[in-house]
């Protein structure tokens, strides 16, 4: 007869959110995602831009309200469970020493990866997310591109991805060789979603290399117990990728990369001290 494993302990940060909640909530953030996205071309089409070729102003509007939407469906879900704390998404204060050790282990682990891949596969692609949105039509939609790649995009989904999706599917309880795999587990699906979420904005190569990084800002997540260091790496990822793309000099590229970081803490910092009241359920 098979002997039954002990169940396995939660993790002292792991959220007590039911794991269905986290495909429920994938669904539904790229459906009201789509909508809002939607509902933005057509406001744009009034205005006498066309929903096959939308301006900058409804290309940036479009994907903010998207990513937004995700935003939405995490808390919606997160609040159906009882009361929502921003600690259990991540906003919490971590070492200094802790967290820079796993920005830059992360990092490392990340270019070197991209490095070998890119080589090997002889891979000359960059993204066209910049393109997309319109940030070579003007001065004005290049800094608003700046401000949704390297602040808002990164708070968002960092905030989904590895705050509410990673945290939701740890609870999933799976063993091999009588060690817990559950947080594994949830870090390879949350870096492939992460990495599917992109498509048509990266070129397909480049979608292995998303997944990846989405796999490591999870255990950056699980390592370290806050969101901050990965909110980091990702904006200074984006924020080196559109300085290259737009053959910006290492110091307009270095300013760009520190005043993104300085918008996320000055924004996202004071929930790492909010302490949520319940909600009726």
């Amino acid at each position: 007869m098979a002997r039954k494993l002990p169940p396995v302990a939660p993790n002292r940060d792991e959220p007590q959110w039911r794991v269905w909640t986290a495909p429920a909530a994938l669904v539904s953030g790229f459906i009201l995602g789509q909508f809002a996205y939607l509902v933005v071309a057509v406001i744009g089409q009034g205005r006498h831009q066309s929903l096959n070729h939308p301006g900058p102003a409804v290309s940036i509007a479009g994907n903010v309200v998207y990513d937004l939407s995700f935003v939405a469906a995490a808390l919606y879900f997160a609040r159906l469970q009882g009361r929502v704390r921003a600690a259990d998404f991540g906003y919490r204060r971590t070492a200094l020493g802790l967290g820079a050790g796993g920005f830059v282990a992360g990092g490392a682990a990340y270019y070197v990866f991209s490095a070998l891949y890119t080589l090997l596969l002889h891979l000359h692609s960059a993204t066209k997310l910049p393109d997309q949105l319109g940030a070579n039509r003007s001065t004005a939609a290049l800094v608003a591109v700046a401000a949704f790649v390297c602040v808002i995009a990164p708070i968002c989904e960092e905030l989904f991805f590895r705050g509410f999706l990673f945290g939701t599917l740890r609870r999933l309880r799976i063993t091999i060789a009588r060690r817990s795999a559950g947080t594994w587990t949830a870090a390879i699906l949350t870096g492939i979603l992460f990495g599917a979420a992109h498509i048509g904005s990266e070129p397909v190569p480049q979608l292995v290399q998303l997944a990846f990084l989405g796999f490591v800002l999870c255990l950056i997540r699980w390592r370290t117990g806050s969101l901050y260091p990965c909110m980091a790496l990702h904006s200074f990822n984006n924020s080196l990728a559109l300085g290259v793309i737009q053959h910006w000099s290492p110091g307009a590229t270095l300013a760009l990369t520190t005043g993104s970081m300085l918008a996320i803490g000055v924004l996202t910092g004071p929930l790492s001290g909010f302490r949520a009241r319940s909600c009726p359920t």
